[in-house]
């Protein structure tokens, strides 16, 4: 494939936290995922002992979640790596919503089949993550607690009937879908493919009017996952999230920014913070790296 030569090495492991983040593979070269399951589903030994099997196969693991993960499951995620003293395990939390997280854990995987280190791999997430246009149609924005809602919409989602288109990222808006089904969004500036994960609502309104008024250049209906609802703060939802679907884009968008080295852990990176041990490019003499990633920090593209 020009411009996004596949790796000869072992790839990375990318992994998530429930078998619904993984969507099918966009092609026979994309890897699979590892799924880290939830504390009550798996006894800590078990997960210790799988954990260590996949760092000695891979070398490296990233593993995505979304920001709204129960604790006691990232507690596990992260009991697991104090456990193996291992700094070869990335833990990134999203601020996207489920499907969203799907689709750019898909876009690492396609990734770690490329050329990149693991570094690069897991600070590439927070970059992909601005590029995913990703929301929900819903009955009601009562509970929903992870876009900002007006008193207006609010009392609205009460009215029987009412449905509102939500987008959550790359920035927030929200529009109360009307008899005609409402003005979509202003889309993304680029090409993209759009996953639709349908819940208990009956409305065509993301891939009769939205798709269409993105240029969308396919749908491909996917399975709702279960953090879904519990994101959304409703199960009458449809889910949608249209990203970059060709390889040799998302390496060439990966490829254009400037690479740094970690100064705790010497791996090579992207932007200002390590995914692996969540140190700063330049570290105060003296301090300790801090215990969590924060999303969102701006990358610095190379001239």
């Amino acid at each position: 494939m020009a411009g996004a030569e596949r790796g000869t090495s072992v790839p990375t492991a990318i992994a998530v936290t429930s078998a619904d983040l993984v969507l099918p593979p966009t092609d026979h070269h994309t890897p699979g995922a590892v799924v880290f399951p939830e504390p009550a589903a798996q006894p800590l030994a078990a997960a210790l002992a799988e954990t260590q099997t996949l760092v000695e196969q891979y070398g490296h693991v990233v593993a995505l979640y979304p920001a709204s993960t129960p604790a006691d499951h990232v507690r596990r995620l992260h009991t697991v790596r104090a456990l193996l003293e291992s700094d070869r395990i990335a833990l990134l939390p999203l601020d996207l919503p489920p499907l969203g997280v799907a689709v750019l854990a898909r876009q690492l995987r396609q990734l770690s089949a490329c050329d990149f280190g693991p570094g690069v791999l897991a600070t590439a997430a927070r970059l992909l993550a601005h590029y995913v246009h990703a929301g929900a149609v819903l009955n009601s924005v009562a509970r929903l607690d992870r876009v900002p809602v007006t008193l207006k919409a609010h009392a609205k989602s009460w009215v029987p009937g009412s449905q509102f288109a939500v987008l959550a990222n790359p920035e927030p808006r929200l529009l109360r879908l009307g008899s005609q089904g409402g003005d979509p969004f202003p889309g993304p500036d680029f090409a993209t493919r759009m996953a639709v994960a349908r819940g208990q609502l009956a409305t065509d309104w993301v891939t009769g009017t939205l798709a269409p008024a993105w240029r969308v250049q396919g749908v491909d209906e996917v399975p709702r996952p279960a953090a879904s609802t519990a994101w959304w703060g409703t199960a009458k939802l449809v889910e949608f999230a249209a990203y970059l679907p060709d390889l040799s884009v998302l390496h060439q968008l990966v490829s254009s920014v400037r690479r740094e080295t970690c100064a705790w852990c010497g791996i090579e990176l992207l932007g200002d913070r390590c995914g692996f041990c969540a140190a700063p490019l330049a570290p105060p003499p003296g301090s300790e790296p801090p215990a969590a990633l924060p999303p969102g920090t701006p990358m610095r593209h190379a001239s």
